[in-house]
C-alpha cells in the first residue's frame, strides 16, 4: 500500500517545499522511513520464527514422549493410514478373495490427513534441499 503513494507524497512534497534539494531530501527521508517500516515488520516476523524454532528445539530434546514424540506420532499415523489403504487393504481384499470371501475392507479417508502428511513432508523436503545447497 504505501509503495504505491510515495510518487503521490513526492508530488505533494514538491508543492510543499518548493527547493527541489529540500524535496528531495523530504521524499529520500520519507522512502527510507518506509523502508524501515518494511524492515521491522520482517524482523518482528523473524523473531517469531525464531522464537518458535527455540520451542520446537527444546519440545524435540524433551525426555517426556508427550512433548517430544507428537511430531513423529503424527508422522507414524500418516504412513499407518497409507500402508492400511495402499498395501494392507489391497492384500487382505486379494487374500479374501482367494480363499473364498470376496470382502473388501474399508477404505481410510486421506483427505484430512493428506495436507498433514505433506506439511510433513515439505518441510522434510526443504531441509533436504537445504543440505543439498550446503546449508547447515
Amino acid at each position: 500500500m504505501w509503495p504505491a503513494l510515495i510518487p503521490l507524497i513526492g508530488e505533494l512534497l514538491k508543492v510543499v517545499i518548493p527547493n527541489p534539494k529540500e524535496a528531495a531530501d523530504a521524499k529520500q527521508k520519507l522512502a527510507q522511513m518506509m523502508q524501515d517500516g518494511e524492515l521491522a515488520y520482517l524482523n518482528a516476523d523473524m523473531q517469531v520464527l525464531l522464537a518458535q524454532l527455540a520451542v520446537n528445539a527444546t519440545e524435540a530434546t524433551s525426555p517426556s514422549l508427550f512433548k517430544s514424540g507428537w511430531r513423529p506420532a503424527v508422522g507414524w499415523v500418516c504412513v499407518a493410514a497409507f500402508a492400511w489403504n495402499y498395501l494392507l487393504s489391497p492384500m487382505m481384499a486379494s487374500l479374501l478373495t482367494i480363499f473364498g470371501h470376496p470382502v473388501t475392507p474399508s477404505l481410510l479417508d486421506m483427505s484430512e490427513m493428506m495436507p498433514i502428511l505433506m506439511g510433513l513432508l515439505g518441510l522434510g523436503g526443504m531441509r533436504t534441499f537445504e543440505k543439498l545447497k550446503g546449508k547447515t
